[in-house]
């Protein structure tokens, strides 16, 4: 486990010292101000650490001044960025979501990198060379670069060591399977709320996430990955999914029922009430820090197949910006994602870190030898698939997700679900399936 201590220090080392701030010439009157939108999607210090990272970048760049937004989650700073726009005041650059991009790009509200990424000398296929494969179908959109990987995840099963011990589980052997994964949550439950088998967020996106991982794990998907008009929610493997769901809240009786949140997750695991969970790697700093006791981390337990969605945020440009705020927009944005900076928030956070280049870092080499844990979910991309992008994403996204919540309240059966989340889908989706249909001639 990483001592508290020397995250401060890592934490520390990229904050501006007192004198130096002191020290530091006050900007020109031609200098570019920019607003980054940032959100913090998961637990931990990340907002004030972002605020360290602007700050340094100002240092670094007098003629550029960056303030740091925190715009809540990632569904808040969807809508903050959306009414800057309509306001005809956006902000230079945002850490939106992976999985809005396209929505931006349907609705007209991103300039592409393109140019930028032209002016720097290379081509869209070789800028986005430096990333990991995975990210390019969320980042890449109608052939043009649109989103900038920046922090980025797959879900992880966390699970407490000495749990395992005490049910008679090896710990050292995770489930693989959703049969041993099944049979793990029911040995490890304890009566009355003593100890829970499994828990994961239910929460509005976190629910969609993990449901999309489900799904496609048992061999289906979740969603047309080339096209915004169309979902698979009353698929087989859909129901299956939903399925498996309902065996472990209302059969087994392995999870708590209702709606549990990522606090709860981490609350129970701490206090030894909970074996295992489903949570992203971006709160494995977290988990490291507060967990007391033994744990591990393992890929997402399989049904047909390895599957794991990407999550996390990309950098966007949103559309209103002067070419000077773009050029400035990108100076930062090349900063942010470039080996040093993104090695050092995957080691603060637990976001992999999207550039390849990052795992080159000496630093980055010797945080992975001392904590293992932190390249399980870099393994796990081999399987990653795009995450979850339509057409009004937040709204198709929530009519899955409500029927999800109640079948872990025991409201609903797994395939009445699939079909009333499919038909509320299909709604929605109208409007850009008939804006995108071929008309009569």
């Amino acid at each position: 486990m990483e001592p508290i201590t020397r995250r401060r220090a890592i934490s520390g080392a990229l904050a501006i010292p007192a004198a130096a701030a002191l020290a530091r010439p006050a900007f020109a009157a031609e200098a570019t101000e920019l607003d980054l939108f940032f959100p913090v999607p998961v637990q931990g210090k990340l907002a004030n650490e972002m605020k360290n990272l602007v700050d340094k970048f100002n240092t670094e760049h007098p003629t550029i001044k960056v303030t740091a937004v925190y715009t809540g989650s990632y569904d808040d700073t969807n809508l903050k960025t959306r009414a800057a726009i309509k306001a005809g005041k956006p902000p230079g650059a945002v850490i939106m979501s992976a999985n809005f991009v396209r929505e931006y790009v349907i609705n007209g509200d991103v300039d592409p990198f393109d140019p930028l990424i032209a002016k720097a000398g290379k081509t869209p296929a070789e800028y986005m060379d430096n990333f990991w494969a995975a990210l390019k179908p969320n980042a890449v959109i109608d052939g043009k670069v649109y989103g900038v990987p920046f922090q980025n995840s797959t879900p992880l099963l966390y699970y407490s060591v000495d749990a395992f011990k005490d049910a008679g589980l090896d710990p050292d052997k995770p489930p693989v399977t959703w049969a041993d994964w099944l049979a793990a949550a029911k040995a490890l439950t304890k009566p009355d709320g003593q100890r829970w088998g499994v828990m994961f967020p239910g929460t509005f996106d976190y629910c969609g996430w993990l449901t999309s991982a489900f799904v496609m794990q048992n061999g289906g998907q979740y969603y047309n990955h080339d096209y915004g008009g169309e979902v698979y929610y009353n698929a087989p493997s859909a129901v299956g999914a939903l399925t498996m769901l309902d065996k472990l809240v209302n059969q087994l009786k392995a999870m708590p029922p209702g709606v549990s949140d990522a606090n709860a997750c981490t609350n129970a695991l701490f206090s030894g009430r909970l074996g295992m969970m489903v949570l992203s790697t971006g709160s494995l700093s977290f988990v490291r820090e507060g967990m007391k006791t033994p744990y591990k981390v393992a890929f997402l337990p399989k049904s047909v197949r390895n599957a794991a969605p990407i999550g996390g945020a990309s950098l966007i440009l949103p559309k209103g910006n002067t070419p000077e705020r773009q050029a400035a927009a990108w100076t930062l944005i090349e900063w942010l994602t470039s080996p040093e900076i993104a090695g050092h928030w995957s080691r603060f956070t637990g976001y992999f870190a999207p550039r390849k280049a990052a795992y080159d870092v000496p630093e980055m080499k010797q945080y992975l030898a001392e904590h293992p844990d932190a390249k399980v979910a870099l393994d796990q991309i081999v399987y990653a698939v795009p995450w979850f992008d339509t057409y009004n994403t937040v709204a198709v996204r929530k009519a899955m997700e409500d029927q999800v919540q109640a079948i872990l309240s025991g409201k609903v059966k797994p395939a009445d679900a699939a079909a009333a989340a499919q038909k509320a889908a299909d709604e929605l989706l109208r409007p850009y399936v008939e804006q995108t249909a071929l008309k009569p001639v």
